[in-house]
């Protein structure tokens, strides 16, 4: 499974992440990131122009991770520890790209929705904010999401001022292994029509 997920961060996830939207040069924001999964393949994405802000409350997974960026002899990663807190420690309009992936499912509402407010600070006008909303009722019910389906993560997204943009499927990392999965996107606007809305 090691050698699967090595591949996944070197090649497959790289092939994902640019399907997803991610471009060289890039500033993406990874919260929730663990040891990398995401984090690894979209630095390899970004390059050397780009950068990757890797977010994760605990210290092993952050360790585990720079150690993964070391031995990828990636320059492009910043891996933080931040204490649980729904305030991403970036400046507001810098970032091209956030990350929501498998993470949203131990928030609450109420959390949930000070982070979306928090995406839509950092991102640069036009920003793409990608999900990947694992265990709604379609895919393994789990905690804070085990009552709310993929279209209710959808629609509460939107409600914080998010256009629905596409949605990615296809084999997709999770945990330390793999499944089938959806990723969602949207973009930030400022001035958010009705008629634009799915």
């Amino acid at each position: 499974m090691i050698e699967d997920m090595e591949t996944w961060e070197r090649e497959d996830g790289i092939k994902f992440l640019k399907k997803v939207g991610l471009r060289s040069g890039q500033i993406v924001l990874d919260f929730g990131c663990r040891v990398g999964h995401y984090t690894v393949p979209a630095a390899f994405v970004v390059g050397s122009t780009g950068v990757v802000y890797a977010v994760d409350k605990e210290k092993e997974a952050i360790n585990e991770l720079s150690q993964k960026v070391k031995d990828n002899n990636l320059k492009n990663v910043k891996a933080m520890e931040v204490p649980g807190r729904m305030n991403l420690p970036l400046e507001s309009g810098t970032v091209d790209v956030v990350l929501f992936y498998d993470v949203l499912h131990y928030l609450g509402k109420y959390n949930r929705a000070r982070l979306y407010q928090e995406a839509f600070r950092v991102l640069k006008q036009y920003g793409l904010l990608s999900v990947y909303p694992k265990h709604t009722l379609e895919d393994a019910p789990a905690q804070e999401f085990r009552w709310l389906s993929l279209s209710d993560v959808k629609r509460e997204i939107e409600r914080s001022n998010f256009v629905f943009e596409q949605k990615h499927c296809g084999l997709i990392s999770h945990d330390d292994g793999f499944n089938q999965g959806c990723v969602l996107n949207f973009i930030k606007s400022e001035q958010v029509e009705k008629y634009e809305r799915n």
